[in-house]
């Protein structure tokens, strides 16, 4: 139940956003381009970091490049 402890979990690594552009879901209040995030989960597909709202969340890895 890792969900339950990631907050303070240590970092993976970082991520920088390079867009908040989505088709599908309303991500643009919750990630600024050109920030960097902590990551403190990652999947196949998603990457887990604390956003703006400073809450963890899982985000499509197509917002992020590597740091």
């Amino acid at each position: 139940m890792k969900h339950l402890t990631w907050e303070n979990d240590e970092t993976i690594k970082k991520v920088k956003c390079v867009h908040a552009d989505a088709a599908k879901y309303k991500v643009d209040s919750k990630l600024t381009p050109g920030k960097i995030y902590e990551v403190k989960n990652e999947t196949d597909d998603f990457i887990f970091i604390k956003d703006n709202s400073g809450k963890v969340a899982g985000y499509y890895k197509t917002y992020f490049e590597g740091v």
